[in-house]
């Protein structure tokens, strides 16, 4: 549901917006459950359990959390590392940050070099924040750093978790026209029909405050292995793969900010 507040709304006006606006909420944030459920590994445990070990921790969490607020001087939209790496890095499936941190240094094949935790999150500073690298000595840069390692617990760090990254799909080509009566039936109601979303709540899918068109999501197969095991938020997992595919190449076809290619070797 798409809500604009327009500065000349009188109070009665404003309380119904922010009524409806915690009404999409909840509706539209119920999905981390549901996807929990398929795997046999519930996200919601596995974020309570989570020890946030220093106040350096505390803050990268933050930073994961509401990039825009606390790392504004990196981010070029309105997105936040918590909008693809949903739950704060621990939902299963949506590229978590479990026991990732002791799986680097690795071969980056975009990059085409192998890179470090900290290229990594440079990556998607200038990719999916549509920005620009964080400096590796900087405190936000430590922060992350810090939040990302305390996600490896009980001895796991660097090995294989079960859900991470993204579920697998078949090979499929996707139709943008179909898929953009899946967006209006499936995905406008919390994205809005200009797929402007509503920042903080819900993160715009194209348009100035969405990603690049370098970064990872605006691959039609890798948006839609994203989407078939987390969205819609509210009924995660009812979208088919070829579904999943076309609202994805719908979804790709639409303008977004260009990538710097200053940044091409991250």
């Amino acid at each position: 549901m798409l809500i604009s507040l327009k500065h000349r709304c009188k109070p009665a006006c404003l309380v119904l917006a922010v009524t409806l606006l915690s009404m999409a909420n909840i509706g539209c944030s119920s999905h981390q459950g549901h996807a929990a459920a398929k795997t046999g590994e519930s996200a919601t445990s596995d974020a309570a359990t989570i020890s946030i070990q220093s106040p350096l921790a505390s803050r990268g969490k933050l930073i994961f959390d509401q990039t825009p607020k606390y790392a504004s001087a990196y981010v070029g939209n309105k997105l936040s590392c918590n909008d693809c790496h949903i739950q704060s890095g621990t939902a299963d499936y949506a590229a978590p940050m479990i026991h990732l941190a002791g799986l680097f240094p690795m071969f980056n094949k975009r990059a085409g070099h192998v890179i470090s935790l900290e290229n990594r999150i440079q990556e998607c500073f200038s990719r999916s924040e549509a920005g620009r690298p964080l400096p590796v000595e900087s405190d936000e840069m430590h922060a992350l750093v810090a939040y990302i390692d305390s996600l490896s617990r009980g001895g796991g760090k660097g090995k294989p978790y079960k859900g991470r990254g993204l579920v697998k799909l078949p090979s499929l080509e996707g139709d943008a026209t179909a898929g953009k009566q899946v967006y209006v039936s499936q995905c406008a109601s919390c994205h809005g029909t200009d797929g402007a979303g509503v920042p903080p709540v819900l993160p715009a899918l194209w348009g100035p405050d969405s990603y690049n068109d370098g970064a990872g999501m605006n691959n039609p197969a890798k948006m839609a292995a994203f989407v078939i095991h987390n969205m819609p938020q509210n009924h995660p997992g009812t979208l088919t793969a070829q579904q999943a595919y076309d609202v994805s190449a719908f979804i790709h076809a639409m303008p977004r900010p260009q990538f710097n290619q200053a940044y091409k070797n991250y």
